[in-house]
């Protein structure tokens, strides 16, 4: 399958503001890349990039007063099959656990695991260990939050999603990751493209996608709370402990957001050899 992904953003500056951008394909998925038009900014400025701590790649500029434009596009190769179940995974002891890993079972900005300990082992903790423990979890969140672009807010966390009862997809993944945190179950947020593969059309504008992964048997495993069901086509952008860590855009400095154009759809070869 060949899934054709990018964006069209711009911001907006009132005096020279250093930027760092989280928006470009994640490492993990650069090999299955068939065609790019690279991460572009206009008017053109100095650009450089780095790998952060958790090997997102990350763009870095300083935006002149006035419209900066962010563009990206490409076709990645996909094997068009839904995320992994791997119903049998056990969660491992924390002793257990790679020393990389103890950071994914903290509290984190977004991720207050410490206020939703009680609940979660309440909850949860009666049920079987392993694969079956989180997709309670995801369940759990699934059916408590109501969903709705309307509900989104920058600084929600995840005990007051649990209190609000409401939220966008990374309010889903905060309040799920810190209940698998809760359980000593290493968790981490991603951010990425997730279109309408294999299900019907939604009649919403495109918008990036936030799901998590949890470490289970030995490797990461995809779960995402808000569809809970396995989708097809995730293309990752980054991951981190919460949205703190992938930021999209993160300036030092105030902007205002103007045009945010996302696409992530399937293609057929013949519109691939068109464009």
């Amino acid at each position: 399958m060949l899934i054709r992904y990018g964006f069209h953003i711009e911001i907006e500056v009132t005096q020279r503001t250093p930027v760092v951008t989280v928006l470009d394909v994640h490492p993990d998925r650069r090999s299955d890349i068939r065609s790019e038009r690279p991460f572009s900014i206009a008017p053109a400025m100095p650009v450089t990039s780095y790998q952060d701590g958790y090997g997102n790649l990350c763009q870095r500029f300083v935006a002149e007063p006035g419209v900066t434009a962010l563009r990206c596009a490409g076709v990645v190769e996909d094997s068009g099959l839904p995320d992994a179940v791997e119903a049998g995974a056990p969660q491992l002891r924390v002793e257990e656990l790679p020393d990389e890993l103890l950071v994914f079972l903290l509290a984190s900005r977004y991720c207050d695991a410490d206020l939703l300990a009680d609940f979660a082992w309440r909850q949860f903790g009666a049920v079987r260990a392993g694969w079956s423990r989180v997709q309670a979890i995801c369940d759990f969140v699934h059916d408590h939050l109501l969903f709705g672009y309307d509900h989104a807010s920058a600084t929600r966390t995840a005990s007051q999603a649990f209190q609000d009862k409401v939220g966008v997809c990374r309010d889903f993944a905060h309040l799920a990751v810190a209940l698998c945190r809760c359980l000593n179950i290493p968790a981490r947020y991603c951010n990425g493209y997730l279109g309408d593969i294999g299900i019907p059309p939604v009649p919403l504008p495109m918008d990036f996608n936030a799901w998590f992964e949890v470490y289970l048997g030995g490797r990461w495993h995809t779960f995402d709370a808000r569809h809970n069901t396995p989708r097809i086509g995730r293309i990752l952008i980054s991951r981190g402990r919460d949205a703190t860590d992938v930021a999209m855009i993160n300036s030092f400095g105030p902007h205002s957001l103007g045009r945010f154009d996302v696409v992530t759809e399937e293609v057929s070869d013949y519109a691939l050899a068109a464009e």
